[in-house]
């Protein structure tokens, strides 16, 4: 019986050492920037494929999340933004977990063509590309300047809960500042959404 209730301790123990996957910190460079990933177009795209002069915006992303749906409007405004300022954008769709189902590539197809997407929207393939950034939620903003150092990292503005009642669109400061030459006054905030869906 003591035995087994020692057993029973280490495999308790043992389960709550969850590896999680380490979160990139700001000024370190994008992970893997030559990697291809498939876009719902068929062609495939790496970070380095899409970066623009000033920089690259990589996104964490997907269809359903009630979070991504209620900040679509500051989401594009703000992708789009960064395409005016000559900056590179990727959206990426790591929920592995759903799909065959919610974030199945028909339905990413459908989708950005319902929110009339500029910018490749692609599919991360095992979660590789979350894992390597530790990110955590959708939707979910990483922000590189033209060496590919990450400058900002976070929500799209300081209210993902209700946009409409946001006073500072976080991405668009940020975006500003990088170009500017300035350290990014404010380079993390508290991303919120819903939880990316890895395989089990």
């Amino acid at each position: 019986m003591k035995k087994l209730f020692i057993s029973s301790l280490v495999f308790l123990a043992l389960s709550s050492l969850v590896i999680k996957p380490a979160e990139l910190s700001i000024g370190e460079k994008a992970p893997s920037p030559d990697t291809k990933m498939v876009d719902i177009s068929g062609k495939s795209y790496s970070f380095n494929d899409v970066k623009k002069k000033n920089g690259l915006l990589v996104v964490f992303s997907c269809n359903t999340c009630p979070w991504v749906i209620k900040n679509q409007q500051v989401a594009t405004e703000g992708y789009s933004y960064a395409l005016s300022k000559n900056v590179g954008v990727i959206v990426l769709n790591s929920n592995e977990g759903q799909r065959s189902d919610a974030d199945s590539k028909e339905a990413m197809t459908q989708y950005a063509k319902d929110q009339q997407y500029k910018w490749p929207y692609v599919i991360d393939e095992n979660s590789a590309m979350a894992n390597a950034f530790g990110a955590k939620v959708t939707p979910e903003c990483y922000l590189f300047d033209k060496d590919m150092k990450l400058v900002y990292h976070g929500a799209i503005t300081d209210n993902p809960k209700t946009p409409s009642e946001s006073t500072r669109g976080h991405l668009k400061v940020a975006i500003d500042e990088m170009i500017e030459g300035k350290s990014v006054s404010m380079n993390t905030s508290k991303a919120m959404g819903c939880s990316i869906k890895r395989k089990s």
